[in-house]
């Protein structure tokens, strides 16, 4: 039985918007150790590679949980562990979170290009733009907005800029649909990064797994810190108990 819960945080942000969940984790499961993980830095690795990394840096058998682009690591990792991961949990994170043909519920191509293009010439501006869509939706955006720039801690831009090419390269439909362990995907329903329309594609992809809308926005991990422990802490339990 696993003793550990790993959480890896999204995109440009570092690690401090996890600390609050990361606590309310620990109180509702005192039996698990939970730990956040840093993303390692993705410069000049081939996705391969990140999710060996992971595998050295991560304890075997652990429950893996992700944020954004955390949760599309956690997931490629999760396939690629089988039944040496205990289960997968993601919020707010899509199979795929640039649209393609065969993926349209996904973050358009000439939007990403052009957020991109903002990041590679002025890295604040950016940084302003993604905190803004990740409130966007919440009870209070503007003090959520405020809150995640003042806890944002990026090494540079050109790391960030690496990790904006990877999301935009990862595609985790094979390994959702390949992962045999609990998954249990949540979505925000207004979340203006990772559109709440993916939900019924991402059912369609592994009927085991649980895929259901949580929050109101990207962030909505951090306002509703709270609940969301609740939920992943009860579906981690009966994940034991299966």
């Amino acid at each position: 039985m696993s003793k550990h819960l790993v959480l890896l945080p999204g995109w440009g942000l570092g690690v401090v918007p996890l600390q609050i969940l990361a606590e309310q984790l620990d109180a509702a499961l005192p039996q698990l150790t939970v730990q956040i993980q840093p993303l390692p830095d993705v410069r000049g690795k081939s996705t391969e590679a990140l999710i060996a990394l992971l595998d050295q840096q991560l304890p075997s058998d652990c429950w893996l949980m992700g944020w954004s682009l955390g949760g599309m690591l956690a997931t490629a990792l999760a396939a690629y562990r089988q039944s040496a991961c205990a289960g997968l949990i993601s919020y707010a994170s899509n199979p795929c979170f640039v649209a393609r043909d065969t993926w349209p519920a996904a973050m358009p191509v000439d939007t990403f290009t052009a957020f991109r293009q903002l990041c590679a010439e002025d890295f604040a501006a950016g940084l302003k733009r993604f905190v803004l869509l990740c409130s966007q939706g919440a009870a209070q955006p503007r003090a959520l907005s405020r809150q995640l720039l003042e806890a944002a801690a990026v090494a540079d831009s050109g790391c960030a800029l690496a990790g904006l090419d990877l999301l935009a390269e990862l595609d985790n439909r094979v390994a959702i649909s390949a992962f045999a362990g609990p998954q249990l995907h949540l979505l925000a329903e207004q979340d203006a990064l990772v559109p709440s329309l993916a939900l019924s594609s991402m059912r369609e992809l592994n009927a085991q797994a649980t895929v259901e809308l949580f929050g109101q926005s990207h962030a909505g991990l951090i306002v509703e810190s709270q609940l969301l422990a609740q939920r992943i802490a009860d579906f981690i339990l009966r994940g034991q108990h299966a």
